[in-house]
């Protein structure tokens, strides 16, 4: 007889237990307060929508990791959210429906068809900010600002931003007529840094674009590389003002990470980024743990095109990258009807500490409970008192 398995969920989700719930809601808790306080509005978008509601761009990508169902009420196919991003595009289109500046902010789970890693999770909690009406460098730079305030807040350190900009290969295909198909060849080529599938790709087009494709793998490293970049690519005035905004943004966001790095082949996201991506990095994990850029065509999906930069990160992810800390300690008190005992009880947690209730009232079962003082009565008052081991 098989035993009952009811218990086991599928591959690649988890439960998260107390200790890291709790850690990773204070994470939460903090990097939403830091948002709010620069002026994001907090937005909760559903879990489920209609599966055309979540797409951006007609995104392949974005398509294979949505789960799809289909509505009983409406017979329409529905989809689990794979990222909150175009949701709130679609807020800010047309629930809002704002002629300036919109800064949102949210916070959920999302769901992967397929892990990003083989130790990360189909379910996250993203957290992120989005900053729609404004098109200069000032909000792409407010964007990745509180992107690394809220990775120090939470304790993540020695950051390194890596820098990129969509514009470069956008500026150099459009003097080539060349296909959809090929264009998308092309991006994928790059982002791989695929030098010999390169070399075949562009070999119909004009020597001057066959040459700058052809730099964009090696020009990545030290933010030196913009220097570089100058004498490799072209002077078209959309590749000069794409590495003016890459070197500025470096030199001004300088203070605020351990290090940062070029990559101009760096073409994630390339189907709804339209300027800088960044990403950052941290030493205890190869996969980026926050990720962000300008999309200021994704708007076009609902109807309404608007300026638009974000960034968005994993807490999950986050809190496994943190070193183990336990939570404070509670205070044990006796099980009882006593008033004087239920009042400085209603007192301690007031002023914050954790007060547990023995029900049980074993000895052994005391561990359990996690604490490390208890309520005693002395001289005729209730006293907290370290509990003896």
């Amino acid at each position: 007889m098989m035993a009952n398995s009811n218990w086991l969920l599928p591959e690649y989700i988890q439960d998260v237990l107390p200790e890291e719930a709790w850690r990773i809601e204070g994470m939460r808790v903090s990097i939403l307060d830091l948002l709010r306080c620069s002026g994001y509005q907090l937005v909760v978008p559903p879990l489920l929508e209609y599966a055309e509601s979540l797409q951006i761009n007609d995104s392949h990508d974005m398509d294979l990791r949505t789960f799809k169902l289909v509505d009983q009420l409406s017979g329409r196919t529905l989809a689990l959210r794979a990222d909150i991003t175009p949701q709130v595009a679609r807020i800010d289109s047309h629930l809002l429906n704002r002629q300036g500046i919109t800064r949102l902010c949210y916070v959920g789970s999302v769901l992967h068809t397929q892990p990003a890693g083989i130790m990360r999770t189909r379910e996250l909690l993203q957290i992120g900010a989005e900053l729609y009406g404004h098109s200069g460098l000032d909000s792409d730079l407010e964007i990745q600002r509180l992107m690394l305030q809220a990775l120090d807040l939470v304790g993540v350190k020695e950051v390194h931003l890596d820098l990129g900009h969509v514009a470069l290969f956008r500026a150099l295909i459009s003097r080539s007529r060349i296909t959809k198909k090929l264009e998308a060849e092309l991006s994928s080529a790059l982002q791989g840094k695929n030098v010999p599938a390169l070399r075949i790709l562009v070999a119909d087009l004009s020597p001057d674009v066959q040459h700058a494709l052809m730099a964009l793998p090696m020009l990545y490293g030290k933010v030196d590389v913009i220097a570089r970049a100058r004498n490799e690519l072209p002077d078209y005035p959309e590749v000069t003002a794409a590495l003016n905004e890459l070197e500025q943004t470096a030199d001004r966001l300088q203070p605020l990470a351990h290090s940062i790095g070029i990559d101009l082949a760096e073409l994630r996201g390339y189907h709804y980024h339209s300027g800088m991506v960044f990403a950052a990095f941290h030493a205890g994990s190869h996969d980026a743990i926050a990720l962000g850029g300008r999309y200021d065509d994704v708007g076009k999906s609902f109807g309404r095109a608007r300026p638009a930069t974000g960034f968005s990160m994993d807490l999950r992810q986050l809190h496994g990258l943190l070193g183990y800390r336990s939570q404070p300690k509670g205070i044990l008190a006796p099980h009882s009807d006593n008033d004087v005992l239920n009042k400085k009880i209603s007192q301690l947690r007031e002023q914050g500490h954790t007060v547990i209730v023995d029900y049980l009232g074993k000895v052994e079962l005391r561990s359990e409970l996690g604490c490390d003082r208890e309520l005693v009565m002395r001289d005729g008052a209730w006293h907290v008192v370290d509990i003896k081991k």
